[in-house]
């Protein structure tokens, strides 16, 4: 079952959360993913318009997923609450200002409601990708693939390669699980190692 939803309108959140209660009897997870970028807009051509839409889209609309998921599980006492963030959230060089911020943003928005939780059994966490080959990052690759240099994508992490969806999919899975049952409230880079270091110049092969 798919719904086509405004994913930062509230009524349009809440009704696709009543309507998964409706069709499945409860909701055990919920994985807020929607995101757009802001592109690589220089910092004096940014707009006030480019940072409503990002943190629109990113932010707000993650905490209506957040809010709206933990109305219906809270009663039960249980439910997993997965966030989409970025390593982008996490330092610097991986996004531009809107949306490296609302990525933080939804860093922060999971730490806080992890304790807005207490007591309630539902769990809360964020998944914050590098580097993966989706529709938001299509164009990376294939102007990579056109200069011939795609070889080069992700040389940056100890890996030296990019994530493919998957990977973040087996991340999501593991924290929808039972097997996460005390992980709670924490931001999870899944991004080849880029994150573990500052900045080194990778030693020639």
């Amino acid at each position: 079952m798919a719904l086509v939803r405004d994913s930062a309108d509230e009524a349009n959140i809440a009704s696709a959360i009543d309507t998964a209660v409706a069709e499945f009897g409860a909701l055990d997870i919920c994985f807020a993913n929607a995101g757009i970028s802001s592109g690589a807009v220089p910092l004096l051509e940014q707009t006030p318009e480019l940072w409503h839409e990002t943190l629109r889209i990113n932010l707000i609309g993650t905490f209506l997923a957040v809010k709206h998921a933990a109305r219906v599980m809270i009663p039960r006492q249980r439910g997993s609450i997965i966030c989409t963030a970025s390593v982008a959230g996490l330092r610097s060089g991986a996004g531009g200002s809107p949306y490296s911020s609302s990525k933080a943003g939804v860093i922060s928005l999971v730490q806080t409601t992890a304790y807005q939780l207490s007591s309630t059994g539902v769990r809360i966490n964020a998944i914050c990708p590098g580097l993966i080959e989706t529709g938001m990052t299509r164009a990376i690759f294939e102007h990579a693939r056109a200069r011939g240099t795609d070889g080069k994508i992700g040389q940056l992490n100890p890996l030296r390669r990019p994530g493919v969806p998957d990977e973040i999919a087996q991340m999501a899975l593991f924290l929808a699980s039972d097997a996460a049952s005390y992980v709670n409230g924490q931001a999870f880079p899944v991004d080849g190692g880029l994150s573990a270091s500052l900045p080194v110049v990778q030693p020639k092969a």
